[in-house]
C-alpha cells in the first residue's frame, strides 16, 4: 500500500505484509504471489536510514580521498550504500552504537561527492592530501625538508617526490628496554629482543612496550603519529581494530617559537620538555599509559607562524589518524610558549578539533607579543634616539609597564618578528628579518637588492588572511597607535611630568610598511584588523575555547626578562571572560614550577569526567560542572608542596598569597589605559576630557594636547574598531563554507 509522508511516497509495510501473508496462504501454488511476498517481506525488514554522519572530519573539509562514516538506521539491516552511484555497501560493518553501521569510504574524487543510503544523501567535498582546504592558496616558494627530517631510527625521511614536498609514508618501530628510559630502534618486526619492557595502560591492558611511528606528508607538512603496537603479535591496525595497547585517547603535540616560521616545511616536530612538563611526541610516560600522539611540522610555530595553516594541518592530520586507528574518546592538545597558542588558537578557531587543552608558558597568540613589542620598540627608540636625556631609567620602566629595564628591552625586541629589513641596527639584542637557514639568501627580501623577495614577518607569511597592498604585494598591516596616550598611568601616578608626557606623545611616531620609524602614528588597515580576528590570528575566546577545559599551568614566569610574562596568561583569561560572560572553564596554576604530575593527573580526571557525563548539559556546562577538586585556581610555593587555593588575579600588590609570591607586571598599552586582555587593536576615539587626568595642564599645554590628538584619544571603555571574534571553521579558500576572504579575488 503506497502512502505519502511529507514529500516522499513509501509502502505501508504493515498492511502490505498482512495482505501478502493472507494471499500466500490462500494461493500458495501461485508463483507470482510467492515472489511478491518474498519481495515485500524483504522490504519489510529493510532499514529506514535516519542520518549519515562523518566521523573523521567535517563533510566539507575532507582530504586524501577517504572518510570514516556512520549510518544511523531504525534497525540493523544492511541497507545498500552508494558513492557517486557506485555500490560501497561492503565497506560498512556494524557500528559502535545500536542500529548504526560504520565504514571507511574510499575512492572519493577531488571535489564534490555524494554518499547515499536509503534515500538519504550526504554531500562530501574532498581535497588533495597536499591541501589547501581553508588556508588560502599555497605560498610559494616553499622549502621542502623531507630529506632533513630524521626518523626515530636515525635514518632520514628521504627526498621529496614533488613540488608539494611529498614523500612515501614510512613506518618505524621502537621499543623500551627493561629498566630503560629512552626508546631504541626495533631490529625486527617478527622477533622481539629479549629485553623488551612491558607497560600497563590506563585501561588496564598490559602489553609489550613497542611503539609504532608513522611518518607521512599531509598539507605539505610532515605528519607523525606514535602509538603502542607490537607487530610481532598484533594485526595491522585498522579503524575498527586498533592496537590493543591504545587507550582510545589522543594527544596533539604543538611546537614552540615563532620567529623564522615561514616559507618552509620544517625538519622537526616541535617536542619540548620544560619544568617537568612533557610535550613530546615520543613521551615514554604518555605512550606507556596508552595514549596515542600526533603532530605535523606545520603545527610547530618555528616552522609555521600562521595559526590558520596550523589549524588546517592539524585538522587533516587528525582525520588521517582516525581513518587509520578509529575515533578517540577525546582529543587534547598541549604545549608551552608557541605550543600554548598552538593549542588555544586551534581549539578556538576549530571547535571540536580538541576537547581540552593543557598549556604553559602561555601567550594568547603571536600577535600579542608582536603588538606589545611594537609599542615597546617605539618607546625604546624615543628614549634612546629621539630624547635620550629626557627620562630616567625608572621613568622609562614605569611607562613600559614591565618589572625592569631588561624585561622592557626583551619585550620590545620581539618586534623583530614584524621587521622585514635585514641587518637593522637598533638597541642591543634586536634582531630583524629572522630567517631559518634553510631558506636561501637569494630568496630573501632586501629593500635595496631584492625588493621582490620573501618577507619574513608575522604579517607577510599569513598574507592570505591579511590581504596585500596591490602596488607592493606586501601584506596589509594591522598595527595601530592612533589615539594611544603612552605613559598615561605614569602621568596620573606622578611619575612623569606633563611636559614629558606631551613630548613623548608628540614625537613617538609610528612605522611604515618596512617597519622603519616615521614621525606619524601608524594607521592599521581596517580590513586586515577584521580578518585577523575572524581567522583566529588574534585569539577571540568565543569559539571552541568557550566549551572545553582550559588548564593553564604556568611553566615559565620570567618577569625579569625573556618576554614570557604573567600578563599574557591573564590576557588570555580575560578574553575568554569577555567573550563568554565568565572564564569558569579556565583554571590557572601559578608556580616556578608547578607540580607537573599533579597537573597532568588533574587534567586527565577533568577530561575523563566529561567523557563519562551522559547528561543533556551543554559542553560548556559539562566543562564547568565536571571539574575535579584540584581543578581550581591556585599557586605552588614549590613543585611538591604548598598548593594554595586562590582565585588568580592580575596584580603586583601584596593583597594575596599568590600575588605576593608571583606579582604580575604590565605592558605599554596597559599603562596607556588599555585592558589587560590586550585585544583592542585600533581604539575608538573620544574627545579629550581633563577629568581623565589627576594633574592639571596649563592652557598652553591643553592646546598642545589637543594638537597632538586632533581626533581625540582612545576610549578604552568601548570595543575596538572592527573588533570581532573568531568565525568558527573559517575559510580563506578554496573551501566555500564560512568563507571570510579570498585573496585571489581581492
Amino acid at each position: 500500500m503506497l502512502v505519502t509522508k511529507g514529500n516522499r511516497s513509501e509502502f505501508d509495510m504493515g498492511a502490505e505484509r498482512a495482505t501478502c501473508i493472507a494471499g500466500y496462504l490462500l494461493s500458495n501454488r501461485l508463483r507470482i504471489v510467492a515472489v511478491t511476498c518474498a519481495v515485500l517481506m524483504a522490504m519489510s525488514v529493510s532499514a529506514a536510514v535516519l542520518d549519515i554522519e562523518t566521523l573523521s572530519t567535517r563533510p566539507d573539509r575532507v582530504s586524501g580521498g577517504d572518510l570514516l562514516v556512520q549510518i544511523t538506521q531504525d534497525n540493523n539491516a544492511s541497507t545498500p550504500v552508494s558513492l557517486n552511484g557506485a555500490d560501497v555497501t561492503s565497506a560498512f560493518r556494524a557500528g559502535s552504537a545500536p542500529n548504526t553501521r560504520e565504514g571507511l569510504v574510499t575512492g572519493l574524487i577531488i571535489g564534490t561527492n555524494t554518499l547515499s543510503a536509503g534515500g538519504v544523501s550526504l554531500q562530501i567535498h574532498n581535497y588533495p592530501i597536499t591541501g589547501p582546504i581553508t588556508s588560502g592558496p599555497h605560498n610559494t616558494p616553499f622549502i621542502c625538508q623531507t630529506q632533513n627530517f630524521v626518523l626515530p631510527d636515525g635514518t632520514t625521511f628521504g627526498l621529496p617526490t614533488d613540488a608539494d614536498c611529498s614523500a612515501p609514508t614510512k613506518i618505524t618501530y621502537l621499543y623500551m628496554p627493561t629498566g630503560g628510559t629512552t626508546f631504541q630502534p626495533l631490529p625486527s618486526t617478527t622477533v622481539l629482543p629479549s629485553n623488551v619492557a612491558q607497560t600497563t595502560t590506563t585501561t588496564g591492558a598490559t602489553v609489550n612496550f613497542v611503539v609504532r611511528v608513522e611518518t607521512a606528508t599531509i598539507d605539505r607538512g610532515i605528519y607523525q603519529t606514535a602509538i603502542l603496537h607490537d607487530p610481532t603479535v598484533d594485526l595491522s591496525p585498522t579503524w575498527f581494530a586498533p592496537p590493543r595497547g591504545w587507550n582510545k585517547r589522543l594527544i596533539a603535540i604543538e611546537g614552540f617559537g615563532c620567529p623564522g616560521g615561514w616559507y618552509l616545511q620544517g625538519a622537526s616536530i616541535g617536542s619540548l620538555n620544560l619544568a617537568g612538563l612533557d610535550f613530546n611526541l615520543l613521551s615514554p610516560a604518555r605512550l606507556g599509559a596508552g595514549y596515542a600522539l600526533f603532530s605535523n611540522t606545520l603545527q610547530h610555530a618555528s616552522n609555521n607562524c600562521n595559526s590558520v595553516l596550523s589549524g588546517e594541518a592539524a585538522m587533516m592530520s587528525k582525520e588521517h589518524f582516525i581513518e587509520t586507528f578509529g575515533v578517540p574518546v577525546y582529543t587534547v592538545s598541549n604545549g608551552c610558549s608557541g605550543g600554548s597558542y598552538g593549542s588555544s588558537q586551534l581549539a578556538d578557531a576549530l571547535p571540536g578539533l580538541f576537547d581540552g587543552i593543557l598549556i604553559s608558558c602561555t601567550f594568547p597568540d603571536p600577535l600579542g607579543i608582536a603588538f606589545s613589542g611594537s609599542d615597546g620598540h617605539l618607546l625604546t627608540h624615543y628614549f634612546n634616539v629621539t630624547d635620550p636625556t629626557g627620562f630616567t631609567v625608572d621613568q622609562q620602566v614605569a611607562m613600559s609597564g614591565y618589572k625592569g629595564l631588561q624585561a622592557f628591552i626583551d619585550a620590545a625586541n620581539q618586534s623583530g618578528r614584524t621587521d622585514p629589513v635585514p641587518g637593522r641596527v637598533d638597541i642591543p639584542g634586536y634582531v630583524s628579518a629572522v630567517w631559518n637557514p634553510a631558506v636561501p639568501v637569494s630568496l630573501r627580501y632586501d629593500p635595496t637588492t631584492n625588493p621582490g623577495g620573501l618577507r619574513p614577518t608575522v604579517y607577510d607569511w599569513p598574507k592570505n588572511v591579511y590581504g596585500t597592498n596591490p602596488s607592493t604585494g606586501f601584506a596589509l598591516r594591522p598595527f595601530d597607535n592612533v589615539g594611544v596616550q603612552y605613559g598615561l598611568s605614569s602621568l596620573n601616578a606622578g611619575q612623569i611630568s606633563t611636559t614629558q608626557f606631551l613630548n613623548l606623545n608628540e614625537f613617538i611616531g609610528g612605522y611604515d610598511q618596512d617597519f622603519n620609524y616615521v614621525s606619524a602614528r601608524s594607521v592599521g588597515d581596517l580590513g586586515a584588523i577584521t580578518r585577523l580576528q575572524q581567522g583566529g590570528l588574534q585569539l577571540g575566546g568565543n569559539g571552541g575555547l568557550a566549551s572545553i577545559p582550559v588548564f593553564d599551568v604556568s611553566g615559565i614566569y620570567n618577569d625579569n626578562g625573556g618576554y614570557h610574562y604573567q600578563w599574557f596568561h591573564f590576557s588570555m583569561r580575560d578574553r575568554m571572560a569577555q567573550a563568554n560572560g565568565n572564564a569558569d572553564n579556565h583554571v590557572m596554576w601559578r608556580g616556578t614550577p608547578v607540580n607537573a604530575d599533579a597537573a597532568w593527573s588533574t587534567f586527565v580526571q577533568w577530561m575523563e569526567a566529561i567523557a563519562a557525563d551522559t547528561s543533556n548539559l551543554s559542553p560548556r556546562e559539562k566543562a564547568i560542572r565536571d571539574k575535579p577538586a584540584m581543578a581550581t585556581d591556585g599557586c605552588w610555593k614549590t613543585a611538591t608542596i604548598g598548593f594554595w587555593r586562590e582565585h588568580q588575579t592580575f596584580s603586583r600588590t601584596n593583597n594575596s598569597i599568590c600575588n605576593t609570591l608571583y606579582p604580575s607586571y604590565a605592558f605599554p598599552r596597559y599603562v596607556a589605559g588599555g585592558p589587560v586582555a590586550a585585544n583592542i587593536i585600533k581604539c575608538q576615539l573620544r574627545p579629550i576630557n581633563t577629568n581623565d587626568y589627576t594633574v592639571s595642564f596649563t592652557s598652553a599645554e591643553l592646546t598642545r594636547l589637543n594638537r597632538i590628538f586632533p581626533n581625540g584619544v582612545c576610549d578604552w571603555s568601548k570595543p575596538g574598531v572592527n573588533q570581532t571574534g573568531v568565525v568558527p571553521w573559517a575559510s580563506f579558500g578554496p573551501a566555500p563554507e564560512n568563507l571570510v576572504f579570498d585573496i585571489t579575488k581581492q
